[in-house]
């Protein structure tokens, strides 16, 4: 492995919970290039042939491992573009740790872009952990550009946790998914914007087999002169269930767009969308202040809270 600056190595403890080492399978991503890469005995971690990123294929009946594939740009220019592949084998049940850190402190601007495909194979199970964060002084751009694409085998199971703590300037979440019979998607994303910052989410979901199912949660917080908007699209297409939620809090002078949209294609499909925007209740900040907070601390309080879900 390389050797780790310090910028990095703080950014890869905030969003991979990195202290020094990583057990098991993992690949660290620095400004682009590789700066250290280790396979397991199940888990095999590859350079992707005509595009920047890996090929990780994670063999059946895996049980208990995890793989971390985080990558942190750290120098202002850099547009960073990766390609990961996952083949997630039959019956495998493993934990996949991706998150991204971006810094600039020299006035230039600074981006990542993942594009992520996933490919679950039957009774495979994963839960996908996603944590994003822009840091650095200096008036440069910090963003961060997520592609996800998943297809689903039979009975698989996709569990997405996603958070962007703060600081990424610009960010286009684009999500799409295609399940097969008997498969479950569960997302679960938190993004708090502030200042100028912009968030734009954008969910489309198939449910193409029989009793698959997905439940999309999104809940979000807009602070300063922010931006958010959200959309999501769940197609049932066949006896299925779906579910799309977005619940935002405002603060400041933000602002926040959420469009969910459902689409029946057969007679059973089931399928739910909710929203809700609103800034917080006058009675919670006066409760939190009875019991000796400022009105400040009591709405870090609450937002803390709400983004826990």
């Amino acid at each position: 492995m390389q050797k780790l600056d310090k910028t990095t190595e703080e950014l890869l403890g905030i969003v991979s919970d990195w202290s020094g080492r990583f057990n098991g399978a993992y690949n660290i991503r620095s400004n682009g290039e590789c700066a250290g890469r280790q396979s397991s005995e199940n888990i095999l971690i590859e350079n992707k042939e005509g595009d920047p990123g890996l090929v990780i294929h994670i063999k059946p009946h895996t049980k208990g491992e995890t793989v971390y594939i985080p990558a942190c740009v750290t120098k202002g220019g850099i547009n960073d573009l990766v390609y990961n592949d996952f083949y997630v084998g039959e019956g495998a049940d493993v934990v996949i740790v991706a998150g991204c850190g971006v810094h600039t402190a020299d006035g230039h601007d600074v981006r990542h872009h993942g594009i992520h495909r996933f490919i679950l194979a039957k009774g495979s199970k994963v839960l996908y952990k996603e944590k994003h964060i822009g840091t650095g002084a200096g008036g440069g751009a910090k963003r961060i550009d997520p592609v996800t694409e998943i297809e689903q085998g039979e009975d698989s199971y996709l569990e997405m946790d996603t958070i962007q703590i703060g600081g990424v300037d610009s960010t286009y979440r684009k999500t799409s998914g295609k399940l097969g019979k008997g498969a479950r998607l569960v997302i679960k994303e938190r993004i708090m914007t502030d200042g100028e910052q912009t968030a734009n989410t954008d969910f489309s979901v198939e449910l193409n087999g029989e009793d698959s199912g997905a439940d999309i949660v999104s809940r979000s917080v807009a602070k300063g002169n922010s931006y958010q908007e959200y959309h999501s699209k769940i197609s049932g297409n066949a006896r299925c269930k779906g579910h799309s939620e977005c619940d935002a809090i405002l603060a400041d002078n933000g602002k926040v767009n959420a469009a969910p949209e459902l689409f029946a294609g057969d007679l059973d499909a089931e399928l739910i969308h909710e929203a809700a925007i609103g800034k917080i209740a006058g009675e919670q900040i006066i409760k939190l202040q009875t019991l000796g907070l400022t009105e400040e601390e009591a709405e870090k309080k609450i937002i803390e809270g709400f983004l826990r879900g």
